[in-house]
C-alpha cells in the first residue's frame, strides 16, 4: 500500500517457515510456537473445484435446455427443477468452499494463531459438503420454498445455521486468541460477511413447516417480495461480495508481491460498503406492487454504491503497479486482473441497472442474466480460481504440475465468459425493445410472446457455446490440481512458526492520573481512531451490525406495518383447497422460475396481459410468487383466458398449443395421482399464518378438493379432453391457473356495480 503520511504499513501477514520445517526444541526467549492447520484450507480448496466443475456442468445443461427444449429429460432434470441446483451450487458450494479456504488459510496467518478448534473446522467442512449435497438431492425432486438464493427447505436451513454458527464460533474465538493485535483489512470483510450472513438468512428463512419437506414462509404478498429482495440482493453483496474482497486484499498483494495501494481507501471502500449494500434490495421490485417509496430509497442507495465499489476495484488494480512484468507470465495475477475488472463492471451497472428508467427496459429480460454472470463467473469465478492457483504450491508444498494449462485455462474462461454476456446482453436488450415495441396504428407490434423467444435463439446457442468453454476452463483446473496433488509430498506437515506474543495483552492497572489516562488514550490512537478500533475486534464487529441493521430496519419495518391483506381488496379470498394444492405443484415444478405473476403499470404490459397489479391481491401468499424472469408471458391474468382443456394440452405437449414454445413438457402431471393426505395441514398452517380460513374450512378441506377436481375433470371431458383426470395433479395446476386474476376481475365487476 501506499505509506506516504500513513505511519505503518498494514500488508497482508507473512507466510511461515521454510515448507515444512520443524520448529526447534528449545524457544528463543520470548517467542511461542504456532502451527498452522493447512489441512482444512486443502479440504476446501479441492471441495471448491470439485463442486465448480457440477455447478458449471448443471448451468451447461439448463443453456441447452434452454436453446434445445428435449434436452428436459424426464420428472427430475428439467429447467425448473434444476435452475435453483445450479444457482446454490454455484453460490454456495464453489463459490462459498472457496471463501471458507481463503478465511481458514489467510486468518491462521494474520493473526498469528491456529484456529481455535480443528474439530469445528472439520464439522464446518463436512457439515457443509452435507448441505450441498441434501441440496443436490432434493431441489430436483421439488422440494423448494422457491425464494431466490434460498430454494432450501426449512430442515437444511437449520442445518444451515448450525454449521454458519460453528463456523463463525471457530472464527471470532480465534480472534480472541490473536497474536497480531490489529486487524488487517481482509478480516474486516470477513467480519461483515459472517455477521450479516447470520441476520440475512435468520429473518428471510422464518417459516411454519407443514410437514418435513414443506413449509410456507411468515410473510405474504409484498412483505415477502421485500423480505426477499432484502435478502437476494444482500446475499449476493455479503457471501459473493465482501468475502470475495476479503479475498482479494490478502491474496491480491502476495500474489503480485506488492503491498496494498491505499490503506485509507480501504477504510473508506469498508463502511461504505457495508452502511449502502444494505439499503439495495428493493431496486429489484421496481414498478411492482411494491410502494414506490421503498423502491425509490433502494434505487438512491444502489447509485450511491457505485462509488465504493469503483474504490474497491481501484485499490486492487493500483496494488500491481509496479508488476505488470509478472502479469505477463503469472497465471495467477491474469486471473485476478479479469476477476477484479469484471468486479468493477458488475457494480458499474448494477447502480445503472437500479435506474428506474433503465430498469423499466431491462426487467425480467435476459440483461438480468448476463449481470448476474458476469459477477458469479466473472468476479467471483476468476477469482476464486486464482487463488487456488495460488494455493496449490503452497497447501501441498509441490510446484504447480502445469503453468501452461492454467494459461490456457485463464483463456478458455475469459473467452467463454465473454461469449456468455454478450450474447445475454443483447437478448436482454431484444427482449425489452419487443415487448414495448408498437406499430404505426398503436397496437403491439409482436402482440405473441412467441415472437420474442423466436428471435433469441441464435443468442442462446452462442450462450452455450461460452458455458461449454468456461466449464472446459474449470474442468482443466481441476486436472491441474489433480496432477499437482499426485505430485506431492506424501507426508504434509503442517507449517510451524515462532511469533512473539501479542503485546498488550496483559491487562493494564488502572490509571492513577489524568495525565496517564491521557497518554495511554494518545497512544491507542496515535495512527488514527481506525487503527485504535482494529485492535478492538468486538467493538468493530458491532460497529458492524449497527452498520448493516439501519438500513434492514428502516426499510422493512414500515413495510410491516402496512396493511395488505383483503381489507383493501375486498373481493381477494382464500385459495380453495384444490387451488393450493395447484399452487405448491406450480411452486415444486420450479414455474416461477420462467413466469412472472406481475403486470407491471406500462401501456405495453396492460395490453399484453390486462390490468396492472395491486398489492393486496398477493394477501394471502405464502410465498410470493412475482418472479424475476420472463422465459414465457407474465401469468398474473391468465385466469379464464383459455379452457381447461388448454391448459392440459399445454402442459402434455407446449407445441400443441404454441408450435414455437421452448417450455418442457409436463405429461407426467396427467398420471400422477393426487395426494391429498397434507391438504388439511396445509391449510391449518395457513390459518396460523393469517389467512382467513376457517377452523371448518380446514375440517373440509379434502372433500372440498375433490369435488372441485371432479367438476374441473368434467368440463375438461366436455371439452374433448381425457375423461380420467380428476384424481391427476394435473387438475389441481389447472384450478390454480384458472383462479389467476380472478380477484381483480371481482373486484372490477363490483366497482361498475355501484
Amino acid at each position: 500500500m501506499n505509506t506516504k503520511g500513513e505511519g505503518f504499513h498494514p500488508s497482508p501477514g507473512g507466510d511461515t517457515q521454510p515448507k515444512g520445517s520443524p520448529a526447534p526444541d528449545v524457544l528463543p526467549a520470548g517467542l511461542e510456537r504456532v502451527v498452522y492447520d493447512d489441512k482444512i484450507a486443502r479440504y476446501f480448496v479441492i471441495a471448491t473445484v470439485l463442486w465448480g466443475v457440477v455447478g458449471m456442468l448443471a448451468g451447461v445443461l439448463l443453456a441447452l435446455q434452454i436453446a434445445w427444449w428435449p434436452a428436459n429429460v424426464g420428472e427430475y432434470l428439467t429447467f425448473g427443477r434444476l435452475r435453483p441446483l445450479h444457482t446454490n451450487a454455484v453460490i454456495f458450494a464453489f463459490a462459498g468452499n472457496a471463501i471458507f479456504a481463503a478465511i481458514y488459510y489467510s486468518t491462521q496467518r494474520l493473526v498469528k494463531a491456529r484456529m481455535f478448534s480443528d474439530m469445528l473446522s472439520k464439522f464446518h467442512f463436512w457439515g457443509w459438503q452435507a448441505i450441498i449435497v441434501s441440496a443436490a438431492v432434493t431441489l430436483p425432486l421439488g422440494w423448494t420454498t422457491s425464494k431466490e438464493y434460498a430454494e432450501l427447505e426449512w430442515p437444511i436451513d437449520i442445518a444451515i445455521a448450525v454449521v454458519w454458527l460453528a463456523f463463525a464460533a471457530n472464527f471470532f474465538l480465534t480472534l480472541k486468541n490473536r497474536r497480531e493485535k490489529h486487524l488487517y483489512v481482509a478480516l474486516w470483510f470477513y467480519i461483515a460477511t459472517i455477521v450479516t450472513v447470520t441476520v440475512l438468512h435468520v429473518f428471510n428463512s422464518l417459516a411454519l413447516p407443514v410437514d418435513f419437506t414443506k413449509s410456507y414462509p411468515i410473510y405474504a404478498g409484498l412483505q415477502d417480495a421485500l423480505v426477499q429482495w432484502w435478502y437476494g440482493h444482500n446475499a449476493v453483496a455479503f457471501f459473493l461480495t465482501t468475502p470475495f474482497l476479503g479475498l482479494m486484499y490478502y491474496f491480491l498483494p502476495k500474489a503480485a508481491e506488492r503491498p496494498v495501494f491505499s490503506y485509507k481507501l480501504s477504510i473508506i471502500h469498508f463502511w461504505s460498503l457495508v452502511f449502502i449494500y444494505i439499503w439495495a434490495g428493493p431496486h429489484h421490485l421496481h414498478y411492482t406492487a411494491l410502494p414506490e417509496w421503498a423502491s425509490t430509497l433502494g434505487m438512491v442507495f444502489s447509485i450511491m454504491l457505485w462509488m465504493p465499489s469503483w474504490g474497491g476495484m481501484i485499490n486492487g488494480l493500483f496494488t500491481l503497479r509496479g508488476a505488470w512484468d509478472k502479469l505477463r507470465d503469472d497465471p495467477v495475477l491474469k486471473f485476478f486482473v479479469i476477476g477484479i475488472t469484471f468486479y468493477g463492471m458488475a457494480t458499474f451497472e448494477g447502480p445503472m441497472l437500479s435506474v428506474k428508467t433503465v430498469n423499466a427496459l431491462s426487467h425480467y429480460t435476459d440483461w438480468t442474466i448476463a449481470h448476474v454472470h458476469s459477477g458469479a463467473l466473472g468476479w467471483n469465478g476468476f477469482m476464486a480460481l486464482g487463488m487456488v492457483y495460488w494455493l496449490i504450491p503452497r497447501l501441498w508444498q509441490t510446484e504447480l504440475y502445469s503453468k501452461r494449462l492454467a494459461n490456457i485455462h485463464f483463456w478458455m474462461g475469459t473467452v467463454g465468459i465473454v461469449l456468455y454476456v454478450v450474447a445475454m446482453y443483447s437478448a436482454g436488450v431484444t427482449q425489452g425493445l419487443m415487448w414495448r415495441a408498437f406499430d404505426e396504428t398503436g397496437r403491439l407490434l409482436y402482440p405473441d410472446f412467441i415472437e420474442t423467444v423466436v428471435q433469441l435463439m441464435p443468442m442462446y446457442w452462442v450462450r452455450l457455446i461460452g458455458g461449454l468453454l468456461y466449464l472446459g476452463g474449470v474442468m482443466l483446473g481441476g486436472y491441474n490440481l489433480w496432477m499437482s496433488v499426485r505430485n506431492a509430498p506424501k507426508d504434509l506437515k503442517d507449517p510451524v512458526v515462532m511469533v512473539p506474543p501479542m503485546a498488550g495483552r496483559a491487562v493494564l492497572p488502572p490509571a492513577r492520573t489524568y495525565d496517564e489516562a491521557l497518554n495511554r488514550v494518545e497512544s491507542t490512537v496515535r495512527h488514527g481512531w481506525h487503527r485504535a478500533l482494529e485492535g478492538w475486534p468486538m467493538v468493530f464487529t458491532v460497529l458492524t451490525t449497527g452498520a448493516i441493521l439501519v438500513g434492514s430496519v428502516v426499510e422493512i419495518v414500515p413495510m410491516m406495518l402496512i396493511e395488505t391483506r383483503t381489507g383493501q381488496l375486498s373481493t381477494v379470498t382464500p385459495y380453495t383447497p384444490l387451488e393450493l394444492e395447484g399452487r405448491d405443484i406450480y411452486i415444486r415444478e420450479g414455474c416461477v422460475g420462467c413466469h412472472s405473476q406481475m403486470v407491471r403499470p406500462f401501456r405495453q404490459e396492460i395490453e399484453r396481459y390486462g390490468e396492472y397489479s395491486k398489492p393486496g391481491e398477493s394477501a394471502n401468499d405464502h410465498p410470493f410468487l412475482w418472479g424475476s424472469k420472463r422465459t414465457g408471458p407474465d401469468l398474473a391474468r391468465v385466469g379464464g383466458k383459455y379452457p381447461h382443456d388448454w391448459h392440459v394440452r399445454h402442459m402434455e405437449d407446449p407445441r400443441s398449443t404454441s408450435p414455437k414454445s421452448i417450455m418442457p413438457a409436463y405429461a407426467w402431471l396427467l398420471e400422477k395421482e393426487l395426494d391429498l393426505s397434507k391438504t388439511q395441514n396445509k391449510v391449518e398452517t395457513m390459518i396460523m399464518l393469517g389467512v382467513p380460513y376457517t377452523p371448518a374450512m380446514a375440517e373440509s378441506s379434502v372433500a372440498d378438493a375433490q369435488s372441485q377436481a371432479q367438476t374441473i375433470a368434467a368440463e375438461i371431458a366436455s371439452q374433448g379432453g381425457r375423461d380420467d383426470l380428476a384424481n391427476k395433479e394435473i387438475v389441481a395446476l389447472v384450478a390454480y391457473l384458472q383462479r389467476l386474476g380472478q380477484d381483480i376481475k371481482k373486484l372490477n365487476v363490483e366497482n361498475e356495480g355501484r
